[in-house]
């Protein structure tokens, strides 16, 4: 482990601890959420992830039942949004209830605009990025690398706000390094500019995805500003750990990840749960099949055949790995030298197949 190892470890014990206590002690059931005028039956989310979240993602997730599920990361350069990559993410068609559209940028105006577009496009909700640890958004001074400058977060802040009728959500860090978590401070700051909701991973920006996430720090934002829905994020990987975090912490839901990547059922089985029912039980068999089958055929019809089948072979990775683990190797290597959509479904429903005996590792 590199960089701040052994600060962003610190709490890895006491989260450890968190994360395995016994749902059958924790039974919080959070009210719906509301963000603006806009409300949600469940108080879970499905993470914007560079790369993975595109809409035949987000429809998919949606499908088994995550309330919301929020685009890719998009640049604040609206005169760059005619580019076939960023025409991708902006799309929005087909997906059910709100839509919520991330856009990331260091200039108040040009964030106010894309925002105006974003709305134009269909958005029913902006979401801000200050999160994002990634070097290529730390170098336009974007991203996590904002939450650095207090003053500027609430130049943006307010100017978004200003430009749209819709509401405003900001996802951000705990700080920029261990040394400096001010996320209590920029929760303040967001309220005051007008955000309906913000959402917090339990990292610095310095510790980028090492350590486990400190969630302990949530609560402290969550007091400091109890009129606002505070969102968790990282390391949510099971209902159990997302009952856990909500009642530690008071936040009024949870943000899923990576932990959703092979699993689009997760978010879900979360959402089922803090409404009070039953979560569903994981795809098994043929509903696993036509799972991944539905989501790879997605792909190919929405990239055209032969971008599409390059980027099924990523999610086809999480697949192989999270439900046929003692065969993943040898079964991503078989599937990233198809470059014929069909072979790739024909792929999946030999691996597949209701009669194959493995186990899945994560349900």
């Amino acid at each position: 482990m590199r960089g701040c190892a052994s600060s962003c470890c610190r709490n890895t014990c006491r989260e450890r601890n968190l994360n395995t206590r016994p749902a059958a002690a924790l039974d919080p059931t959070p009210p719906a959420l509301r963000i603006g005028p806009i409300t949600l039956d469940a108080p879970v989310l499905m993470a914007p992830l560079a790369g993975w979240t595109d809409a035949p993602f987000r429809r998919l997730v949606r499908a088994f039942g995550t309330p919301l599920a929020v685009t890719e990361m998009i640049l604040a350069q609206p005169g760059l949004w005619g580019s076939r990559k960023t025409s991708h993410r902006l799309d929005l068609d087909g997906e059910p209830g709100a839509r919520s559209l991330q856009i990331a940028g260091a200039d108040p105006e040009a964030m106010a605009e894309s925002a105006r577009l974003a709305v134009d496009l269909g958005a029913d909700i902006i979401d801000i990025n200050m999160g994002c640890p990634a070097k290529k958004v730390a170098r336009r001074a974007a991203g996590s690398a904002l939450l650095s400058d207090e003053r500027l977060v609430g130049r943006i802040v307010r100017s978004v706000v200003r430009a749209v009728r819709a509401p405003v959500t900001l996802k951000i860090r705990t700080g920029p390094s261990p040394d400096n978590r001010n996320a209590a401070s920029i929760a303040r700051i967001a309220r005051d500019e007008g955000i309906q909701m913000l959402v917090i991973h339990g990292r610095t920006r310095a510790c980028r995805f090492n350590g486990s996430a400190e969630h302990g720090t949530l609560r402290g934002v969550v007091e400091a500003v109890p009129d606002l829905p505070v969102i968790a994020n990282g390391d949510i990987s099971s209902v159990a750990e997302a009952l856990g975090i909500i009642a530690e912490t008071g936040a009024s839901g949870v943000m899923i990840g990576r932990a959703a990547l092979g699993r689009p059922w997760l978010p879900g089985q979360i959402a089922a749960r803090l409404s009070g029912r039953r979560p569903p039980a994981a795809p098994r068999g043929e509903a696993l099949v036509e799972c991944i089958a539905g989501h790879l055929g997605a792909l190919h019809r929405f990239y055209g055949p032969e971008q599409g089948a390059r980027i099924a072979r990523k999610h086809w990775g999480w697949y192989a790995e999270r439900h046929r683990p003692a065969r993943s190797a040898e079964l991503k290597k078989a599937f990233n030298v198809l470059t014929c959509p069909q072979r790739q479904i024909d792929l999946v429903r030999t691996a597949f197949a209701p009669s194959t005996t493995e186990e899945s590792v994560a349900a």
